[in-house]
């Protein structure tokens, strides 16, 4: 129950009100100075203050300063008369939540109270949810046991205390937007917003207007100022998410961002400051984006001041149990599931051409469609199992002295033709090449069909 603690001189008005707090649910203290609130605030435990502005001793203001300094969190509403608005709204400036205005009604004041009320619950919400996610998003809860990822982590926590522009590089999946926003949550700018575009996914005439805004009839359908996304996380970060998708014109604009700190709306001529960190990612080779003249090179080096390149996870697959127990927790609704020793060497076996995704995707998957308390072979897809990737078919041991790609080919080939009874076009849609790249194979290796 939320407690009240109702300060006015005027003995039957705060009677009156306190009956209609009381009557509506609430517990109610009431005291008829100044001086002697502060001293109850001080002896007692209150959500809610409710005080009079013009009091014989000292006014709701002195009250007003004298509790926040007590408590910031307390509500605090404050009752004037009419002629004493501008010292109210002064007062809402000061740190008071509300205001009523003499005479009001008993559904008056339990709207203002319950505004109040609804007001902190959801600040409050919002300060546990970023509590949150900064915690989920701390750079030593990341799951690895895999030297290079982390290396790759290390040096992410070394830069998220900077304002140093960043490049992450990997391929799709492998979760570079998980990197940019643990930069973003371990950094200074951590309160302020941090602000993603995934530039591929906006068409390209809407892009110019996304990230730097546009004024009132700058195009047809502009029909108010908007604001883009650079002027959204002034004083905190933006996440260009695959910025070599990033059309050669947009380029330029990003790159006076990065040089003058200062953006143009679409269709003005005046330049806007804005103070915002810039975590770009791209699972595309820039430098030969550059090289064939559809990235520009100036633009490169300035993204490219620390470049962070997150490994494939076919290149840390002493991660894959971690992070399938990691995702069984979060997709099992509490179920024990207990996944068969074969199953894990068969996935380690697998390419992952959508890394961590691909791995999260398969696990929710299993842990949604599994009745039983074990995972096995049985349950995986096709794709999955070792006979299908090649891998278990060729059992493959690599001598120290190394091993001919030609005799790899020719094994693959001689038990792909094996398996189709010699059958040269099933055998070419097996292997995923036209047949006649396959006959040409056969001569070249000398196998005969």
């Amino acid at each position: 129950m939320n407690r009240i603690l109702l300060i006015d001189d005027d003995l039957s008005l705060s009677r009156v009100i306190g009956y209609q707090l009381e009557s509506s649910g609430f517990e109610v203290r009431v005291v008829n100075s100044g001086r002697e609130g502060i001293n109850l605030f001080k002896a007692e435990n209150f959500q809610i203050v409710v005080t009079d502005i013009q009091m014989p001793d000292i006014s709701g203001i002195d009250v007003l300063e004298a509790i926040r300094k007590l408590d910031q969190n307390v509500i605090v509403i404050l009752i004037t008369a009419f002629g004493s608005i501008d010292n109210a709204v002064e007062a809402c400036r000061l740190g008071a939540n509300d205001y009523l205005t003499k005479p009001f009604g008993q559904e008056q004041l339990l709207f203002v109270i319950e505004k109040a009320l609804r007001f902190r619950e959801l600040e409050s919400e919002n300060i546990q949810l970023k509590k949150e996610l900064k915690s989920q998003h701390q750079i030593h809860s990341f799951i690895t046991n895999n030297k290079q990822m982390k290396d790759v982590l290390e040096v992410a926590a070394q830069i998220a205390e900077s304002n140093t522009t960043t490049l992450i590089l990997g391929e799709s999946g492998t979760g570079k937007e998980l990197i940019a926003k643990a930069m973003h949550y371990n950094s200074p700018r951590s309160k302020q917003p941090l602000i993603t575009v995934n530039c591929p996914s906006i068409p390209d005439n809407l892009l110019e207007s996304e990230l730097f805004g546009h004024i009132k009839g700058s195009f047809t359908g502009a029909l108010k100022d908007r604001r883009g996304k650079f002027e959204l996380a002034d004083g905190g970060s933006i996440f260009l998410d695959e910025i070599g998708d990033l059309q050669e014109a947009l380029q330029a604009k990003l790159l006076r961002v990065l040089q003058e700190q200062e953006i143009e709306r679409l269709g003005d001529d005046r330049t806007i400051k804005v103070d915002v960190r810039i975590i770009a990612a791209t699972n595309k080779d820039l430098m030969q984006l550059v090289a064939a003249g559809k990235f520009r090179e100036d633009l490169y080096y300035r993204l490219n001041v620390i470049p962070i390149t997150i490994p494939p996870l076919r290149d840390r697959i002493d991660d894959i149990p971690f992070l399938i127990t990691h995702f069984l927790d979060k997709y099992a609704a509490g179920r024990k599931l207990h996944i068969q020793p074969e199953v894990i060497t068969s996935l380690e076996h697998y390419p992952w051409p959508g890394n961590v995704r691909e791995l999260e995707n398969l696990v929710q998957r299993l842990a949604t469609l599994v009745r039983g308390a074990e995972i096995t072979l049985t349950d995986l897809p096709d794709q999955f199992n070792a006979e299908e990737t090649g891998l278990g078919v060729l059992n493959l041991q690599i001598p120290e002295a190394g091993l001919p790609l030609n005799t790899v080919e020719e094994q693959l080939i001689r038990q792909t033709l094996a398996k189709v009874d010699g059958n040269q076009s099933q055998a070419a849609r097996l292997l995923q090449i036209p047949r006649h790249v396959l006959i040409y194979r056969l001569k070249k290796l000398g196998i005969e069909s």
